[in-house]
């Protein structure tokens, strides 16, 4: 029911294409990055809290239908639904029914609840596709719980040490989930123009973070232990100096690798991901029942072999055009 084609993942019965890389004329979307929402298609489908995003990032006048969680849709006989992936705001799994035969194609997912993007549902199938960005038993995250309380004392001590805390993450997915868990009733927070444009489309399906635009009429005298949020795109940039002193932090599930924290030159490196660690996704594929898995995206050639030996499971590397890297994280929320 699905063939791995050089413009992305295919569905011939119902003749669509789930993020496909190339521009085809049906995509369906599982969310909102842009290595999986790209430019150029037809017709989109994604869910209802993706539709803004999308427009912001591939233009107001692109043609977009939506579906809610669990609701589904017929294409030629195929069975479509979308389901929770835990990702991001707006993130789905993307399940298709043909005579009998279920598919679900997983795109970026997370099991550990961020308490911001609707929690992952594991959906039973016979094939399942999953992701590997971080399918290697050294990635074993901490609760989020823990890394949001590591990440409030970061900056609740930076400011009393007179420094203002810069902290790094994507703009769309990581920024929402700090935003939502910093304890900062009384300190300002600033906002890079990337992140508030994602938080102004996010606010037209009725998200409401909270933080400040940094604008050009901004003043850094009033600068006094506050908080910006930021992308990967400013380290190492004069955009930084207005903000001096300053204390900087970077969060990515890649700060687990020994040496990532100096490579990219922060004071300090959360391993805070939007992204399974290897526990999760050995979770989610057993709770899927699935016999066939397809891995993508990471580690799919150790992974694929992981899940072959350790559980006997018929799982096949597939090669995507868009592959991880810890050293560029601009383009894709990590």
């Amino acid at each position: 029911m699905i063939q791995f084609k050089p413009e992305g993942i295919y569905c011939p019965q119902a003749d669509v294409y789930i993020d496909p890389w190339l521009p085809v004329n049906k995509a369906i979307i599982t969310h909102g990055h842009s290595d999986h929402a790209r430019p150029g298609h037809k017709e989109y489908l994604c869910h209802t809290l993706s539709k803004e995003i999308l427009k912001l990032r591939l233009g107001q006048d692109i043609s977009v239908q939506t579906l809610a969680y669990n609701e589904a849709i017929s294409i030629n006989g195929v069975k479509i639904s979308l389901h929770p992936a835990g990702h991001i705001i707006g993130s789905a799994q993307v399940r298709l029914e043909y005579r009998g035969e279920v598919w679900v194609i997983s795109g970026d997912y997370k099991v550990l609840n961020d308490g911001v993007s609707a929690p992952f549902e594991a959906v039973k199938c016979n094939s399942f596709v999953t992701e590997s960005t971080f399918g290697l038993p050294i990635y074993d995250f901490d609760p989020f719980e823990k890394i949001y309380a590591d990440m409030n004392n970061w900056w609740q001590n930076n400011s009393k040490d007179g420094f203002n805390s810069v902290i790094i993450g994507y703009s769309l997915g990581k920024a929402q989930n700090i935003l939502q868990h910093l304890q900062a009733s009384d300190t300002r927070i600033y906002l890079h123009g990337a992140v508030a444009n994602i938080n102004d489309a996010l606010r037209l399906s009725g998200f409401d973070f909270k933080g400040e635009r940094l604008g050009e009429a901004f003043d850094r005298k009033k600068l006094n232990g506050d908080i910006i949020i930021a992308p990967m795109s400013v380290i190492g940039s004069p955009w930084l100096r207005k903000f001096l002193p300053y204390r900087i932090a970077v969060c990515s599930g890649w700060m687990t690798l020994r040496g990532a924290r100096r490579r990219y030159g922060v004071d300090k490196g959360f391993v805070l991901s939007d992204h399974c660690d290897f526990k999760q996704l050995n979770y989610a594929i057993k709770e899927t029942g699935a016999e066939n898995i397809y891995v993508t995206h990471g580690y799919q050639s150790i992974y694929a072999k992981w899940l072959r030996e350790s559980y006997g499971l018929n799982a096949i590397e597939i090669k995507t055009m868009f592959e991880p890297n810890p050293l560029e994280e601009i383009e894709e929320g990590l």
